[in-house]
């Protein structure tokens, strides 16, 4: 597996994968976080800066873009 860098670009078909590095939880931007109000399709630079990781309460500042 093969980390992603944050300056990869995506095209319309593709979504990715964010990993919260303080407990593993994956934002998936297909998934969304509908129990948080982010819908599925959201981009994570549409996710705003004042979300928090659903299990930590980490901010968005503590994920990385992962491939899965």
């Amino acid at each position: 597996m093969r980390l992603v860098k944050n300056n990869v670009s995506k095209d319309a078909t593709t979504t990715r994968t964010w990993m919260c590095l303080i407990c593993g939880w994956i934002y998936d931007e297909a998934t969304g976080d509908p129990d948080h109000d982010i819908a599925p399709g959201t981009p994570w630079e549409q996710v705003p800066m004042n979300w928090t990781c659903p299990e930590c309460g980490a901010r968005k500042e503590d994920f990385e873009m992962v491939q899965i």
